[in-house]
């Protein structure tokens, strides 16, 4: 099993629902985004996936976050937009748009800080 990893990035700005704490009051991350993919076979030029196809649609779909306020997108209306909930949304929006055959989507992981980031992968 192959695996590739690409690092990105985004700026935006939020507040936690149901938190009790500053993170309740509007403030803004530079989140760093981290997208592995795996794959079982490489294409006829050895590559499992080009990182140029990888990078350009994980850019597409941080595009719909970067400088907004994430509480007005969608899911994020109903849904607190923790980094936790940000990592499960980039996994299921790349998912769409990248998996097949031989290539899926296996992890995300959304850094909030140099200190802090939360994973999301099915088992």
């Amino acid at each position: 099993m192959y695996h590739l990893t690409i690092h990105s990035h985004f700026a935006a700005a939020h507040n936690l629902i149901n938190y009790q704490g500053d993170c309740e009051n509007l403030h803004g991350h530079n989140w760093k985004v981290e997208v592995t993919v795996r794959a079982r076979e490489l294409d006829k030029a050895g590559l499992a996936i080009d990182f140029k196809i990888l990078k350009r649609e994980t850019n597409a779909v941080l595009d719909l976050l970067d400088h907004k306020y994430l509480n007005k997108i969608e899911p994020f209306v109903t849904a607190s937009p923790s980094s936790e909930n940000i990592a499960r949304f980039l996994y299921e929006t790349l998912g769409k748009r990248l998996n097949n055959d031989n290539v899926t989507v296996s992890k995300v992981n959304v850094w909030e800080s140099e200190y802090a980031c939360a994973s999301y992968m099915e088992d």
